[in-house]
């Protein structure tokens, strides 16, 4: 027995409330189970599967922006795209968005990993918290019910979770409607592993009311630990689901995880390091990890110009947005969680010939009905540190001034 997606019209919204629940006290039960399937089978799963269906068909929406100015007619709408690795360095997070050249005065911000009321993020609902920093709607879609405090380096933070939910969303500086969200399946059985948790992605979509007219926003996180071919499936999903709706210009952002590998285990993840072997770690290093579309994660992105969506002009093409170091103690850590220990010395080996470091871009944006603003380009912007020098995230944002092609 699986546990069968809903539909899009399952989704609904409301108030922070509607997350309310008192699951945690039955996760050491939960927690050994070795599959979905099994846990999805037990009696314990049939007396909390009300709870967890109404908490993954939810996403809360609070309208916390003042009225939209309408003398910003024929402004550009200003969009971020960012992975913020949870919000665990949020005091830095907040103080970039507010402060940062590249950050600060976004219309529309589409974020992913943010947690509600984990301890390695300090059990804030982050953001609820973000958006009441910046003044903004919010919404926010729970993906994750984790039973444990995080993978790798995670796991050895003090504290305990106290509503343990993990998703993403949306903020956005005019007022959103017909809010709701996509479920996406997943890739690999969430309570295999060392990592177990309950739930699957989901897109966010929400129509957003900017006062030059109505255009359709999409967050999106696609899975991490699968291969090319169900992220390409996962945006096929999306892009099915938009098409029953009205038609709207419409931007898409955030972290596609086009690694270029075959992550759905670590066997299939050996072999794919052992094929870039062959091609030359300088080559894919070069001319691959920074371009998934060119060839690895290529069949992803022609299924979207088919359909009419632009990702080319929208994007700052082969820049990376996720860097691999191999002396990050913390990263290898985390890696550790689903690589195999004896593959260590050929990953470090590879990454030791392009000097130790490695890029990849994950992530993006692609528009319908959208163009990039006259006289702007988009812009990937890294190096983000907060007060300690500490990375902020884990992913560069991304970002692109846009205008409605009926506008132009």
């Amino acid at each position: 027995m699986m546990i069968k997606l809903p539909s899009p019209a399952d989704s609904y919204s409301g108030p922070p409330s509607i997350l309310e629940h008192d699951l945690n006290k039955h996760f050491p039960e939960l927690l050994k189970f070795e599959s979905t399937a099994e846990m999805a089978a037990s009696e314990l799963y049939q007396q909390i599967r009300p709870d967890v269906e109404r908490i993954m068909n939810a996403v809360v929406v609070e309208h916390l922006a003042e009225k939209a100015d309408a003398s910003k007619l024929k402004d550009p709408i200003r969009a971020l795209a960012w992975n913020i690795e949870r919000g665990i360095r949020f005091d830095g997070i907040v103080e970039a968005l507010k402060n940062h050249e590249g950050l600060k005065d976004k219309d529309l911000l589409l974020l992913t990993e943010l947690d509600y009321g984990m301890a390695r993020s300090g059990n804030r609902f982050v953001a609820q918290e973000i958006a009441r920093e910046l003044g903004l709607n919010y919404a926010f879609a729970p993906v994750y019910i984790p039973l444990q405090k995080g993978s790798g380096v995670e796991s050895d933070m003090a504290g305990e979770n106290t509503v343990s939910i993990h998703g993403l969303a949306m903020l956005s500086r005019f007022p959103m409607k017909n809010v709701h969200a996509v479920p996406l399946p997943n890739g690999k059985d969430k309570m295999w592993g060392k990592e177990k948790r309950i739930g699957y992605l989901r897109a966010l979509v929400a129509d957003i009311e900017h006062p030059a007219g109505d255009f359709r926003a999409v967050t999106v996180h696609l899975d991490a630990h699968c291969s090319r071919a169900h992220r390409r499936m996962q945006i096929k999903l999306i892009l099915d689901h938009i098409e029953t709706l009205s038609p709207l210009p419409t931007i898409i952002g955030g972290d596609w995880n086009t690694t270029t590998f075959n992550s759905q285990s670590s066997t299939r993840a050996i072999m794919g390091y052992w094929r870039r072997v062959l091609m030359g770690p300088r080559n894919v290093a070069k001319n691959h990890l920074p371009n998934p579309e060119r060839y690895f994660e290529r069949n992803l992105f022609k299924d979207l110009e088919r359909r009419g969506y632009d990702y080319r002009s929208l994007n700052e093409i082969g820049v990376g947005t996720l860097h691999y170091y191999v002396g990050s103690i913390e990263k290898n850590t985390n890696l550790r969680d689903w690589v195999p220990e004896w593959c260590f010395p050929f990953i470090f080996w590879a990454a030791g010939r392009v000097g130790g470091v490695v890029h990849g871009r994950l992530d993006w944006f692609t528009g319908k009905g959208m163009c990039i603003a006259p006289g702007t380009k988009p812009r990937t912007i890294g190096g983000l540190i907060d007060a300690e020098d500490r990375p902020l995230s884990d992913h560069d944002a991304i970002s692109v001034d846009l205008v409605r092609s009926t506008d132009t």
